[in-house]
């Protein structure tokens, strides 16, 4: 089921397999424990050759795919990502998170995930949409509204998803629901470029008045990683909520704040940052443009290590991108919180190290992982879903309050589960790690089960 060439996969799977066998689920249902192995092997998985012609005419082929991985519980939800390092293993990996984590929000969604090896740093306009265009003449024929649902990831951002949707909608000749992440006057949802960062702060919030009730974002430091999407609105959502933003990075480097006394990330800062994102340039190009001495920029690395004190940690850039030695510094920099904006944004060491902080609370750190911190995000791709059903739009305070909803739910089912089913004998917080994991695994076996998946 597992194989060796598949090290990313085989993370998100052992990481779930560990999580069930230290709890007490399969002693109250020792029925779900047949069901791993057929849930962790995808429904059908997509390979196919993208040829397409570069400015200077010459042809090029990339590698597409999609996983589609379980449709218990709805059509296909996922991202696709364009980047040089997409391979199988890390699509399984990503589609498998999905599943559970479409599960915790509530919504009729099943998981999937998609993409190719197509790099679009570096490429024209016209080169980029002639990419779309080629792989959506392939993946058209295997995605639908009521089938499976892409969206965007990493390198497919708002121009990606108008080439592909405009690529749909000539072969197939039908305006439809197929991808999420639409421009708003074509279908597209009010809060969604947003959502997976604003979530991850409502999850936050609740993690914090759940330790201190009353307590909030005012007056703490956040340490974040990334610079895409998520990273930027949860950093404009913790200084709107009073908080301190003390780091960004990207895959180059990090910038880092010089000075615990002065002001973190503002609100115009971030815009910058967001503007040289969407023309796929590094984040040192903007070393020159901030305020002299404000931030120091630390050249190929994480944040972790270089940002002194920090109360909240949420990385929002990639998987694996907290060590277990990083997670130890974080500790040490008395952060209270970590919860990842990025889909197995920490490594098992980290995890161990987080998770064995847990149990010391109030003074230990508690560690939400991406499958429920970050679903905010595909939560409001099947919001979009339903106002297309619907041929309606909602405002953008309706889409909020649901997208709000939808995490604080979340958070208290996380939080609920862990308690159900778990096997410590301790007074330290709950394991919102066993929570997701045990949460979005027995919705999406129990269905599997109804619809006779098994036999």
């Amino acid at each position: 089921m597992v194989l060796p060439s598949e090290p990313e996969f085989e993370q998100a799977y052992n990481e779930l397999l560990l999580t069930l066998e230290n709890s007490t689920l399969f002693e109250k249902k020792p029925n779900l424990k047949k069901v791993l192995p057929v849930v962790s092997t995808p429904e059908r998985v997509i390979q196919f050759r993208v040829v397409w012609q570069d400015d200077a005419g010459n042809l090029q082929v990339n590698r597409g795919f999609r996983v589609q991985f379980n449709s218990a519980l709805g059509p296909y939800k996922g991202g696709l990502r364009f980047h040089p390092t997409v391979n199988l293993s890390i699509l399984k990996f990503l589609g498998y998170e999905q599943i559970f984590k479409n599960a915790l929000t509530g919504l009729a969604m099943g998981g999937g995930k998609g993409g190719a090896d197509f790099d679009p740093k570096g490429k024209s306009d016209n080169e980029i949409r002639k990419f779309c265009e080629a792989f959506m003449r392939e993946l058209s024929r295997h995605i639908g509204p009521d089938t499976d649902v892409p969206a965007g990831d990493i390198g497919v951002g708002g121009r990606e998803i108008g080439y592909l949707f405009g690529a749909y909608r000539r072969y197939r000749n039908a305006f439809e629901g197929v991808l999420t992440g639409k421009g708003i006057t074509w279908g597209g949802s009010l809060i969604r470029p947003e959502a997976t960062g604003y979530g991850l702060i409502y999850y936050v919030e609740k993690m914090i008045d759940y330790v201190n009730p009353g307590d909030s974002f005012a007056g703490k430091t956040v340490a974040i990683s990334g610079s895409g999407n998520v990273a930027q609105f949860a950093a404009l959502k913790v200084i709107e909520l009073g908080g301190k933003v003390v780091s960004l990075s990207d895959s180059k480097g990090a910038f880092i704040l010089a000075s615990s006394e002065s002001e973190g990330f503002t609100p115009e800062e971030i815009s910058q940052i967001a503007d040289i994102k969407l023309l796929h340039r590094e984040l040192a190009t903007l070393d020159s443009k901030f305020k002299p001495g404000k931030f120091n920029y630390k050249p190929g690395a994480r944040p972790w290590i270089h940002v002194g004190a920090v109360d909240i940690a949420l990385p929002c850039a990639t998987q694996n991108e907290v060590s277990g030695e990083e997670a130890y510094a974080l500790v040490a920099a008395g952060c209270k919180f970590v919860a990842e904006g990025s889909n197995m944004g920490s490594t098992m060491e980290a995890i161990d190290v987080f998770e064995s902080e847990r149990i010391k609370a109030p003074e230990g750190t508690w560690y939400a992982p991406g499958k429920a911190a970050n679903c905010g995000g595909v939560a409001v791709s099947g919001l979009e879903m339903a106002q297309n059903s619907a041929r309606v739009a909602w405002t953008r305070e309706e889409v909020d309050a649901r997208l709000k909803d939808i995490m604080v739910t979340c958070f208290q089912n996380c939080v609920n589960t862990a308690i159900e089913y778990s096997s410590e004998k301790t007074d330290g917080l709950p394991s919102l790690v066993k929570g997701a994991n045990i949460a979005g695994f027995v919705k999406v076996v129990e269905a599997m089960l109804d619809q006779g998946d098994f036999y």
